[in-house]
């Protein structure tokens, strides 16, 4: 086996920023086997074969599968249970299947339908990315400092959940074990909930008959550049997330919208104790982010200085 790996081959189905940034870390980390590359988009298919991702390419999942000790699948959410029902029976008796979609519990279950009992499947979550998606974006060091949240099941194989782990250290990830329901409640806080508000506010300021679009976009320079950011992110995956973690999604926009409700109060009656307090708060958070290690605290996010004129 290739270390610091324990496995010899690999299946990766779903080829976008995730799928290429995976098969990048593999071979930047040593690892010398087989890399079976999957899509059911030729196109993309076609540029990760320009650009070495793998050593097979396949327009089916199933054969790409058929010789892997560990398949990752890193498709959206809502293709989950067809991959998982297509690649069933072609599975190697004991070979790995894991994921990294941002919802799990969902996961969890289409593939306890769909893949064979032989299969030992340890559901992931490396949280990494950005607005860019396709196999020209990957890059090795996508997920080196980064958390990836691994949630085992009773039924989930500890030594099959020790080599994903192994796997994610590797590529220089911090792992985190959490229960399911748990997850997909944190990260409907912490990522599902701000991508949503997000994207509703570039609606809403496109929407503004009375702010034209040249106007939005010369003064993107402040807030709103940075919700269009994520406003940016890939559209199926983020469909197939809001629908699949549905319910700790509405329970986090139910406590965001009550919070929304009382500063509306706030600026409304001239509470300015009660916004002091409130920016005061999230200010203290931010800055604990930054204590974390989680982002940076340089002018401007660490962006390089846009050059002024005459510069």
């Amino acid at each position: 086996m290739t270390e610091p790996f324990r496995f010899q081959s690999v299946a990766i189905v779903g080829i976008g920023l995730i799928g290429a940034s995976l098969a990048l870390a593999l071979r930047d980390c040593g690892f010398d086997g087989a890399i079976a590359v999957a899509d059911r988009n030729a196109d993309a298919l076609q540029e990760a074969e320009a650009l070495g991702l793998g050593t097979t390419y396949h327009g089916d999942a199933a054969a790409a599968v058929a010789d892997a000790d560990i398949v990752i699948l890193s498709v959206p959410v809502g293709a989950m249970a067809a991959v998982g029902t297509a690649i069933g029976p072609a599975l190697k008796a004991g070979a790995i299947v894991t994921d990294t979609g941002s919802v799990k519990g969902a996961v969890i279950d289409a593939m306890a339908a769909t893949l064979p009992a032989s299969a030992r499947f340890v559901a992931g979550h490396p949280i990494a990315g950005s607005e860019n998606s396709g196999p020209g974006a990957g890059f090795p060091s996508l997920f080196n400092h980064r958390w990836c949240i691994i949630t085992p099941t009773p039924e989930t194989d500890p030594e099959a959940t020790e080599i994903v782990s192994g796997m994610w250290q590797a590529f220089g990830a911090n792992i985190e074990m959490m229960e399911v329901t748990r997850h997909d409640l944190v990260l409907a806080l912490t990522s599902h909930l701000p991508h949503l508000i997000a994207y509703n506010i570039v609606r809403t300021a496109s929407d503004m008959e009375e702010v034209t679009e040249a106007e939005v976009i010369k003064f993107s320079a402040g807030g709103f550049r940075d919700f269009t950011r994520l406003a940016a992110s890939d559209p199926t995956m983020w469909r197939d997330v809001f629908l699949h973690n549905r319910e700790a999604v509405l329970e986090a926009l139910g406590r965001f919208s009550e919070d929304l409700a009382m500063l509306q109060r706030a600026i409304r009656w001239g509470d300015g104790e009660q916004l002091f307090d409130t920016f005061t708060r999230t200010r203290a958070i931010r800055r604990s982010i930054v204590g974390a290690g989680q982002d940076t605290a340089a002018p401007n996010f660490g962006r390089p200085q846009e050059p002024r004129g005459g510069e």
